[in-house]
């Protein structure tokens, strides 16, 4: 008996499952073994405005690693202000900083799960904040804040130990 997708309950995304089925159809039809890697799965809810993640919450990695870097930018894109859209973006990472991975990468705003898509590669890779600040950002987009974001926040003591 084989299993896929949200009876396995363990990421009950469509793309996951489609990805479960095309690796178990590869393993037992084309002699090809596969398997999926279920860490660093990006998604995102089609909410207004839309949210997108991959990688570790912050509540995960200081869970897993302990201490974390935390990058945060609150911001209205440059086409919100040119267009007069009040709509505003939130964009995070969370970092290792021992090893300088990026260990997550959280966005809230127009076109964030695109956005994130893109970022998911670089998760999964396994790149690092230096990389990330080394990469040149396009601009005017939202995208970019994923780039250029340079300051820690500081989180207090209390909350980052709840």
């Amino acid at each position: 008996i084989y299993a896929i997708g949200d009876v396995t309950d363990r990421i009950n995304l469509t793309p996951v499952a489609i990805a479960e089925g095309r690796a178990l159809a590869e393993t037992l039809f084309n002699n090809n073994p596969m398997i999926i890697d279920h860490e660093n799965v990006p998604s995102a809810v089609f909410s207004q405005p839309p949210l997108g993640a991959v990688g570790m919450t912050e509540e995960r990695a200081r869970r897993e690693y302990g201490e974390v870097d935390i990058y945060m930018a609150r911001f209205k894109p440059m086409k919100n202000t040119l267009s007069g859209r009040e709509e505003r973006t939130v964009t995070k990472l969370v970092v290792d900083p021992r090893s300088d991975r990026v260990l997550g990468c959280h966005m809230l705003g127009p076109d964030a799960p695109e956005i994130i898509q893109g970022l998911a590669i670089a998760v999964k890779c396994g790149a690092t904040k230096k990389q990330f600040d080394q990469t040149v950002g396009i601009h005017p987009s939202a995208a970019e804040e994923f780039v250029t974001m340079r300051e820690k926040v500081v989180v207090p003591t209390k909350l980052a130990a709840d």
